[in-house]
């Protein structure tokens, strides 16, 4: 029942009939990683489909110098892995654990079931591959028409947005924030602290508030106004702008 619970909130399965929910829940095992501990390698032949209970993982690429790109956060009702299981390539990025984490492990035979079987949970996993698409396409987007302000400004917005509201409770550190705009920690703790000082946003131990929205908005740039002024149905079909499109993998 706990792990139904848990499904009805991940968007690619609340189209799903009461009892098909019940009998993807119990094809679903409980798996617990702790504090940095690879969960998946890139590379790795692909074998399951995972969804966040608790913690939080980074999904990410690693260049051979040891360099990290953060492709996104994955946190409690997230799930990534499910790219590499369609197309049978191996998986894209990797995905590491940033805090003691709690996971649900779907494989990859019962996955495609699934897939096959159940219309609803088709329909739900066209949408989320549309949305991280789209999410590709303004990251790509920022990261070539954005400065570094511009980029965490984008980020805090967006982060403060998955959170429903002004607040990030549990915002990344700065050396991660870097590792996903493509800066340096010194650069994003400098540019964190002149949006504080503009009263932009304010920092706490209780998280990161924006203060300022329009005024962060202003900072994130005109392409990323744009995106705000439009309707969620209207992105959810547009297509994509020629030389911005990019396929993330597993990202969430």
């Amino acid at each position: 029942m706990i792990v139904a619970n848990t499904l009805r909130a991940v968007p690619l399965f609340s189209r799903l009939r009461e009892s098909d929910l019940e009998r993807v829940a119990g094809m679903f095992r409980p798996r617990e990683y702790v504090r940095n501990r690879v969960i998946l390698f890139a590379h790795d032949p692909c074998d399951a489909f995972y969804i966040v209970l608790s913690g939080q993982v980074k999904v990410m690429l690693i260049a051979e110098d040891g360099r990290e790109v953060i492709l996104s956060l994955v946190r409690a009702g997230d799930f990534f892995g499910e790219t590499s299981l369609m197309d049978d390539e191996p998986y894209s990025s990797s995905a590491i654990a940033m805090e003691d984490s709690s996971l649900l492990v779907l494989h990859r035979d019962d996955f495609r079931r699934c897939i096959e079987e159940m219309p609803g949970m088709s329909f739900g996993l066209l949408r989320a591959l549309c949305g991280r698409l789209l999410e590709a396409d303004h990251r790509i987007g920022g990261l070539m028409l954005l400065d570094v302000t511009g980029r965490i400004a984008h980020l805090f917005l967006d982060l403060a947005s998955k959170s429903g509201g002004d607040c990030i409770a549990d915002p990344p550190t700065h050396q991660t924030i870097a590792q996903m705009v493509g800066s340096s920690r010194e650069t994003v703790s400098r540019t964190v602290s002149t949006l504080v000082a503009q009263q932009l946003i304010e920092t706490s131990k209780d998280g990161l508030r924006i203060l300022d929205r329009k005024g962060l908005e202003n900072a994130a740039g005109q392409m990323l106004q744009r995106r705000l002024k439009t309707p969620p149905a209207a992105r959810q079909v547009r297509r994509s702008e020629p030389g911005l499109r990019m396929v993330t993998g597993e990202t969430a």
